[in-house]
């Protein structure tokens, strides 16, 4: 293998959230497989008032073994060209970008290329969207101005994959399942968690985890949650994540539905110390998505080995495979109440995790390091 000189591009420490989670465990996955790698993180991701949530930033300690550069202001030009001529200079082997929103194209766009400028810097874009969830007048402008910059695309899902093609023919793709989260700490008991989150330890629990958009679809679930509540009474809800939206709805439809007692608001961002905390209090992982590409919540399922149930949309249903280790439904109140109860009448669990131990086996780091080198 010759050792290849790499830049990540896009959110890490002290930014938080899934997708610096993501980009600090490829740069260690590089790492690991002899590559030297570093990242270039923003100074300025966004705006405070662009931003949804009570702050950008990350109580977590900075990273030791990992190199980070917050060196990219997302709404300044002249910095684009000044970290543009910079970067050109390191002459990286390859670099890689994280694309996730069009707000990031014309930043993304305008230092990709005076990279490649160079002549030797190959530029690969991780794509989680192209077409947005929550669409703005100038995603396709931007989106087609940062592709064109980029040499080769790798997507997490069959969906965004076909995305590729409506702004970018004839390059280099490839389609890899998003990689198993596998830093959040170990599997703990299931009543010592729900001990340690100040849980009823005779209760069981679904966990919806995650920030709170329209598109995640919690509004759904709860309309699905109320029609277990006679059938499964000890049945608790937990929904772990920051409200990125105005709360008011889902506060007033919890109290209309009447489960007040049944639904568990943990609506703080969850620090990384803690997510493997909720995830091995809950028997169930819920995602009742209204549109979807794909998601980082899936693999950290997986490697908690915790049962699915996902809706039919985007890519997730091409990461759990129905009636093997967990649900696929459709978009259906009834379909997911009914998928909910045969988990706990038919005693699915053992069935389930079982099958996930050996279904988690094809979600690596280390192969998704190789098909980007490939690309």
């Amino acid at each position: 293998m010759n050792k290849k000189k790499i830049l990540i591009v896009g959110p890490a420490w002290p930014l938080r959230g899934g997708l610096a989670t993501y980009n600090e465990r490829l740069c260690r996955a590089f790492i690991e497989q002899g590559h030297e790698c570093e990242i270039a993180s923003f100074s300025l991701q966004y705006p405070k008032f662009l931003f949804p949530g009570k702050t950008q930033l990350s109580d977590d300690p900075k990273p030791t073994d990992i190199t980070i550069h917050s060196i990219i202001n997302s709404v300044n030009p002249f910095n684009w060209f000044l970290v543009g001529n910079k970067l050109k200079k390191k002459q990286y082997d390859l670099v890689v970008f994280r694309y996730w929103m069009s707000f990031m194209a014309p930043a993304f766009g305008t230092i990709a290329r005076l990279i490649k400028a160079n002549g030797k810097t190959k530029i690969i874009t991780i794509t989680d969207n192209i077409i947005p969830h929550e669409q703005q007048f100038y995603d396709n402008a931007f989106t087609q101005y940062f592709l064109e910059a980029c040499n080769g695309f790798l997507a997490m899902s069959r969906e965004v994959y076909g995305h590729v093609d409506l702004f970018c023919k004839g390059k280099p793709k490839k389609y890899v399942a998003h990689p198993m989260y596998d830093m959040f700490g170990p599997l703990v008991n299931k009543q010592e968690a729900k001990k340690q989150l100040g849980l009823d330890e005779n209760c069981d629990y679904l966990l919806f985890f995650g920030f709170i958009r329209k598109y995640k679809g919690l509004s759904l679930l709860l309309n699905s949650f109320v029609l277990l509540q006679q059938s499964h009474p000890n049945l608790k809800l937990i929904v772990a994540g920051e409200f990125y939206e105005n709360s008011e709805s889902y506060l007033q439809q919890i109290k209309n539905l009447g489960l007040e007692n049944s639904v568990i608001l943990r609506t703080d961002f969850i620090p990384n110390n803690e997510v493997g905390i909720y995830f091995s209090a809950a028997d169930l992982i819920v995602q009742t998505y209204i549109t979807a590409t794909q998601s980082g919540v899936t693999q950290i399922a997986y490697y908690y080995n915790k049962p699915m149930l996902v809706t039919n949309v985007g890519g997730l249903a091409e990461l759990v495979p129905n009636h093997v280790v967990g649900y696929v439904v459709e978009r259906n109140e009834y379909e997911i109440a009914n998928a909910i109860s045969n988990y706990y009448e038919q005693n699915k669990e053992a069935e389930f995790t079982a099958n996930i131990e050996v279904e988690k086996q094809k979600f690596t780091w280390k192969y998704l390091t190789e098909q980007l080198l490939d690309i």
